[in-house]
């Protein structure tokens, strides 16, 4: 398997942003850390080994990205407002500087096809892959989110000013009603799971309230909850994955 790191100065962030890049070619998929993860985490617990077979295949090429949430949603003390901005600088930092990256990389490594990107990540990845697909689909076609909370409640309780309802999900599309958004929804392939078991009720609740959501929207999306032994764990994830792309493939 192909295997590169990259250190990028980032205009956004005014920090190095690290990040790894997986197999030789195919559909781009970014993927975010869980909570406080690094770039480093999806292979250091497994999820590479995985799905190697689609990476190795050529199916997907894998971008791993770097997180900063204990600047943001899980910053230890500091004013909700500021924790939000620094959030939507690294949200400018993905969107403006590391997807250009990945479409001009994936564009020349798929001989000048360029193709959207599929996002994903587990447990707070979740949920930065599913804000970025619902903000941003002119960059994704498809998601896989597994074991997210979809609402900035968790993070910031009932406060909520403009930029934290527009990183809100639950908040934004429920009152979302612009077709150029939903028709881009409508064509592509959304993905949410999660399990019944320990540490997954805010996650179970909240993708179910996602659920009702989309469809209200006439949004298609396959929302799959596992069993009861089903946590909120890697063991699980490890399963999830090469599950849902499998589905997606096939």
């Amino acid at each position: 398997m192909k295997v590169e790191y990259f250190s990028e100065g980032s205009y956004h962030l005014n920090r190095q942003m690290e990040f790894k890049v997986y197999g030789h070619g195919g559909k781009p998929v970014l993927v975010f850390p869980t909570s406080r993860g690094r770039f480093y985490q999806y292979e250091d617990f497994g999820m590479i080994n995985s799905i190697s077979g689609f990476i190795d295949s050529g199916a997907i090429q894998v971008w791993t990205c770097d997180g900063i949430d204990g600047e943001t949603f899980l910053a230890d003390g500091g004013y909700a407002h500021d924790r939000i901005q620094q959030h939507e600088r690294y949200f400018n930092y993905i969107n403006r500087e590391l997807i250009p990256i990945i479409k001009d990389q994936s564009r020349r490594n798929n001989h000048g096809d360029e193709q959207k990107l599929m996002a994903t990540g587990c447990s707070l990845g979740a949920y930065h892959s599913a804000n970025f697909f619902f903000r941003y689909p002119e960059h994704f076609d498809s998601l896989v989110a597994l074991s997210g909370v979809y609402s900035t409640e968790h993070f910031f309780g009932p406060y909520m000013d403009e930029t934290i309802y527009l990183n809100s999900p639950v908040h934004y599309l429920s009152n979302l009603n612009d077709n150029t958004y939903l028709e881009k929804y409508r064509q592509s392939s959304i993905c949410i799971c999660c399990g019944k078991g320990n540490f997954e009720d805010q996650m179970l609740a909240d993708t179910l309230k996602l659920k009702e959501i989309l469809a209200s929207k006439n949004v298609n999306a396959w929302i799959d909850v596992w069993g009861e032994d089903v946590n909120h764990d890697w063991n699980w994830w490890r399963m999830q994955m090469p599950y849902f792309l499998d589905q997606y493939f096939n």
